[in-house]
């Protein structure tokens, strides 16, 4: 699954980015910075708790969301790993993370808590030139204990990882790096349309969903 993973998202980094993005450089020459990456969808992921003194009071956490928000997460610690290590480095690394026990409910106070952590590794991994084995360990380690915290192992961690990719590589082919793909359809965002295609289909594969998502986003009310 890690072979997998990677592979899929070198794939989507290189159409995405342009060939040779490990050296921190897009094709258009814009800068590359995956610890940032990180830490701004962390920060997304806490925005799906109820936080928020002054806002919401009442609402629950949106776990299925933030569980698409760890998904989104891991595509830049993968990037990052990508971009500082060999694979075989990679996998020696994150082989020790990939089995892990969820042995409690969620928590949202908790889950705040072990992100505020992932954000602040990343975010020492951001100001610094190189990355070290060391903090990437930790940042692996943070954000296995957060997927832990919010329900999410690492089977379904790579079923939504290889559906979101496939949702990343069908935005792109449409227009979502020059600003022309729009992400709601018939009123429901693209990240909700692959969740549900998801649950109806078991075992669908990368191909078959773009090919459901390509159907859905031209027959669909686009925008509304």
């Amino acid at each position: 699954m890690i072979n997998d993973m990677l592979a899929q998202q070198k794939r989507l980094n290189d159409e995405t980015n342009g060939l040779n993005w490990e050296l921190g450089l897009t094709k258009f020459d814009k800068e590359i910075n995956w610890a940032r990456c990180i830490y701004m969808e962390t920060a997304e992921l806490i925005d799906s708790t109820p936080w928020k003194h002054w806002k919401n009071i009442d609402h629950n956490s949106d776990l299925e969301n933030i569980k698409l928000e760890l998904v989104d997460i891991w595509h830049f610690i993968l990037s990052l790993l990508l971009q500082e290590k060999s694979i075989k480095q990679i996998i020696k690394i994150v082989d020790d993370y990939t089995v892990y026990i969820i042995d409690k409910k969620f928590q949202w106070k908790e889950a705040v808590e072990k992100s505020e952590k992932l954000m602040m590794l990343a975010l020492k991994i951001s100001q610094n030139n190189k990355t070290n084995t060391k903090e990437l360990k930790k940042l692996i380690n943070m954000f296995f204990k957060l997927c832990s915290i919010c329900e999410l192992n690492f089977v379904m961690l790579y079923k939504l990882y290889l559906s979101k990719n496939c949702l990343n590589k069908f935005r792109q082919d449409h227009g979502y790096k020059d600003g022309t793909y729009i992400k709601t359809w018939n009123g429901q965002e693209d990240n909700e349309h692959m969740m549900k295609l998801l649950l109806e289909k078991d075992n669908i594969s990368f191909d078959q969903l773009y090919e459901q998502l390509e159907i859905l986003y031209k027959n669909c009310t686009i925008g509304q």
